[in-house]
């Protein structure tokens, strides 16, 4: 039966013990494992009852085509169902007894793993509760510095780059950027790949986010961005919204290559690096903004 840990265990004092943003961040992927291992735990156990129901059924039916020759079923009943020939018999009140055993045996796990799920719902929002009140400390205490790099390819077009952040840093971004904090501490120097063949994908399968969801096109990653949730599963990314001039907004992100964060927007599908003058000068303006307002610590470098 999987194990319920006591109470003296529970994650609000281990979430209040810890000091850094990385250390809440290790104790609550420790947690999702936790979590994982717990509802293998309870798939385990409600496969083996299955099994052991399986087995009883057959017992049953094979005891009975041993008391009732196929063949002499009585009327209204076929030799395939012969064991419903000792429905009267001490083998049905057998199987009776044993599957009512198996039914009070799968509700007695149904309820303990629907409040183990009900714990671990309440640990994660005390950890998402206590991750969003440091990062809100942090940002009034030091807002991150970032340096924008901009790189004329014409007089109309431009590649704009920002400077390689780690850290807590990129924590902070997510949550300016957003308002919802990430489901990983180093998610944007992840480059990890599933597939060799494929670049990092830009979402974890968590949080909701299924393992074929892991590589949105860019109109459902913006969807992703804009749903609801305290919890974005990003992965080697940081999201900006910049407000278009006439209402509405633009959907630009700064990927993680190497030592430079490389601006990209938005486009159908896909996104595109090289910028027009327009553009770049609308992400600039909004990081200016940010600046002016005390959220961040902004330098501007030109060719």
């Amino acid at each position: 039966m999987p194990r319920v840990l006591p109470a003296e265990e529970h994650v609000l004092s281990r979430a209040h013990g810890l000091e850094t943003l990385e250390s809440a961040y290790e104790a609550w992927l420790g947690l999702r494992r936790e979590q994982a291992a717990a509802r293998q735990r309870f798939l385990r156990e409600y496969e083996r009852l299955e099994q052991q129901g399986s087995f009883l059924v057959g017992s049953v039916r094979s005891a009975s085509e041993g008391v009732t020759p196929v063949g002499t079923a009585p009327s209204g009943v076929t030799p395939g169902d012969s064991a419903l020939t000792a429905a009267e018999g001490p083998l049905r009140d057998f199987l009776r007894q044993a599957e009512e055993k198996l039914a009070k045996a799968r509700a007695g796990l149904a309820r303990e793993e629907a409040e183990s799920e009900a714990r671990y719902q309440a640990d994660f929002a005390a950890f998402h509760t206590t991750v969003r009140d440091r990062v809100r400390r942090h940002l009034s205490a030091s807002p991150p510095r970032l340096r924008l790099l901009l790189r004329k390819v014409s007089a109309s077009r431009a590649v704009l780059h920002v400077e390689r952040v780690g850290g807590d840093v990129p924590v902070l971004l997510l949550f300016l950027f957003t308002g919802r904090i990430p489901s990983r501490h180093g998610f944007l120097l992840d480059d990890s790949t599933d597939d060799v063949s494929l670049p990092p994908a830009p979402l974890y399968p968590e949080e909701g986010v299924a393992p074929s969801e892991v590589r949105p096109t860019a109109s459902a990653l913006l969807e992703r961005v804009r749903a609801s949730g305290e919890v974005l599963p990003v992965k080697g990314f940081l999201p900006v919204l910049v407000p278009r001039p006439g209402g509405g907004e633009d959907f630009f992100r700064l990927l993680q290559r190497g030592p430079v964060m490389e601006v990209e927007v938005a486009e159908g599908e896909a996104f595109r690096a090289v910028l027009t003058r327009e553009e770049s000068e609308r992400f600039a303006g909004h990081l200016l903004r940010l600046n002016l307002q005390g959220q961040l610590a902004l330098e501007v470098e030109a060719d």
